[in-house]
């Protein structure tokens, strides 16, 4: 990913904050020789392994998994984005049209989970992410077990070892803090906290 020096964003728990954050994200890697997409709620273990650990899965039926193996996959996960008006500047500075977001990129190689434990103590995480904040959260316990396992056995599940991220927050750290604080607030929403959170602290 092209990340200019003023829009990097170098705090790892920053990114990792925003994954957990913007969780369904989309998995890339090179199939018969052409790239190959699949969009996937995940799951980040920042804990485990030397820079942490993504969980996903996806239909058996789904191609993408037979591609895995030795060659690194790419999860690109992307948060608030925004067209910026050249007219909420106040600058003299010179002024165009932009866009504001913010990716992360995750890359590595994926490891196939093929024990049938393994796999649903995976699924069990991934759902107990995804049913936080419910006030009844549902668990795997409401499905009966003989169904739990045919489930299981209709999709792949996987980890990735996280060898390298990439973060990037574009959120006119290049323009005057006036500008980026009149931006902030005609945005509003989540990409305007992001901009009070990144663009407008002194990093």
């Amino acid at each position: 990913m092209y990340v200019p020096k003023a829009f990097a964003v170098e705090d790892r728990a920053w990114a990792e904050r925003f994954i957990d954050a913007n969780s369904f994200g989309t998995l890339v890697t090179v199939r018969d020789g052409e790239p190959f997409a699949t969009h996937l709620p995940f799951l980040i273990e920042p804990e485990r392994g030397p820079h942490g650990t993504l969980l996903a899965h996806m239909a058996r039926a789904n191609p993408h998994w037979q591609a895995f193996g030795d060659v690194p996959s790419l999860a690109i996960f992307s948060g608030p984005h925004a067209y910026v008006s050249p007219s909420w500047y106040r600058s003299a500075a010179p002024k165009v049209p932009t866009w504001n977001y913010a990716a992360v990129h995750v890359y590595g190689k994926v490891r196939l989970v093929e024990d049938v434990a393994a796999t649903e103590t995976l699924l069990r995480k991934l759902i107990a992410h995804a049913e936080r904040g419910f006030d009844d959260p549902w668990t795997f316990e409401r499905v009966d077990e003989p169904y739990r396992r045919e489930m299981i056995h209709h999709i792949v599940a996987f980890e990735i070892p996280i060898d390298r991220i990439e973060a990037k927050a574009k959120l006119n750290q290049n323009r005057p803090e006036q500008d980026r604080r009149l931006v902030a607030e005609a945005v509003g929403g989540e990409l305007g906290k992001m901009m009070e959170e990144v663009a407008l602290t002194e990093r």
